[in-house]
């Protein structure tokens, strides 16, 4: 990674090489661009250095029929995102993925909901609209390669393309890329893995580009205020369904307006107290009785996961059913020690060092191995 000093300061460059052998102006590369200045920056970095450059922004929703026009790809988004490419000079097309982000996202983020566990929508949209629908788009157009502006490194291992944790810790974002496949992980760079997020505004305001200082996006692009239940109720009507609060032992504590308003190991807003007054948590949802299940902290505890839908970005034995791994059940927690056991190809049981609580059904298991990534899955409700 090169560097420059000036002032006293140094800023650094990635390593722009992509691994293609033949001139940088003879290889085509499409950038996903959100309208953030990541993917700004991952884009002009990529045309300084000589790449032909394509850049790609998604259109994901109508912004006046259920999200906020601050929400990230909204109309403010794909104009920053065009006035960027005017700025650096290269073509800028916008993909209406409105239907495509409805169906594989929005609706299974209220699926998730409705089932009784808690989704993770940024990681649908990477698996799906993001690196499928735009990952066939950019083969369309003959690229080389689709670059993204997130925070993970992608190095050549000796069986091929290793996703590891990107050098800034404090931004990897690994785990929103679990699912990622192996040919996508062939097709796909990450041209910012290496640098701080400090560095990547520098570069943004090096360039001139108008969104150096753009904040970035907090919240789920379509929930912008955070209220997830409104959501819900509106893509399924009559989801706001009234049931019973209950203890471990079945007796009726009280009465709750919809599962939809809780989550696995919350605290706060439960609404029921114990008799002896000490805190109770939400240890289950029954979506199909319309109830929450309250307890003390320790009914949370759990020290062994069944994992879904796994995608395996490991080694080539991927037969061997056992491995010492550490995993990540929410993306800013520490990864924690545990046994991964592969028990089919799309199931594994991963065994905890130490219990764990507020495990949720829905929520992703991310595992790794010192900082690769070796796959992942989803969460099996209790």
């Amino acid at each position: 990674m090169a560097d420059i000093s000036e002032n006293h300061t140094t800023l650094q460059f990635p390593d722009l090489d992509l691994g293609f052998d033949k001139p940088r102006s003879e290889t085509k590369v499409v950038v996903a661009m959100s309208g953030g200045v990541d993917s700004s920056v991952a884009a002009a970095l990529l045309k300084e250095a000589g790449y032909d450059v394509i850049g790609m922004t998604m259109q994901l929703y109508d912004h006046g029929e259920i999200v906020a026009k601050k929400a990230c790809c909204a109309g403010i988004d794909i104009y920053d995102a065009k006035m960027v490419a005017d700025k650096i000079g290269i073509p800028h097309y916008v993909l209406n993925y409105e239907s495509k982000f409805k169906e594989s996202v929005m609706e299974d983020f209220a699926d998730t909901y409705m089932r009784g566990e808690t989704p993770i929508p940024c990681i649908k949209c990477n698996e799906t609209v993001k690196f499928r629908d735009m990952f066939q788009q950019a083969k369309e157009l003959e690229a080389d390669c689709l670059a993204t502006g997130h925070y993970v490194k992608r190095l050549v291992g000796d069986h091929g393309p290793e996703m590891h944790v990107a050098h800034d810790k404090n931004r990897d974002q690994s785990y929103f890329l679990f699912s990622t496949t192996k040919d996508q992980l062939s097709f796909l760079r990450f041209p910012l893995g290496t640098l701080p997020k400090s560095d990547t505004r520098a570069h943004a305001k090096r360039l001139g580009l108008v969104v150096a200082n753009k904040l970035d996006s907090q919240d789920i692009c379509f929930v912008p205020n955070g209220d997830y239940a409104n959501i819900v109720e509106k893509l399924r009507p009559g989801a706001l369904e009234e049931g019973d609060i209950l203890d471990l032992d079945g007796t009726v504590l009280g009465r709750h307006k919809g599962i939809i308003n809780f989550t696995i190991g919350q605290r706060r807003g439960v609404g029921v107290s114990s008799k002896e007054g000490t805190p109770l948590y939400v240890i289950r949802l029954n979506p199909d009785l319309h109830q929450v299940i309250v307890g003390p902290k320790e009914a949370l505890a759990r020290q062994t996961i069944v994992v879904r839908q796994v995608t395996w970005l490991g080694y080539a034995d991927e037969n061997a059913e056992i491995y010492e791994v550490r995993v990540k059940i929410r993306s800013t927690q520490s990864p924690l020690k545990a046994i991964l056991k592969r028990l089919d190809k799309t199931h594994a049981e991963v065994t905890l060092e130490n219990p764990e609580y507020g495990v949720s059904g829905g929520q992703a298991c991310v595992f790794y191995q010192g900082d690769r990534i070796l796959g992942g899955g989803w969460i099996e409700s209790l």
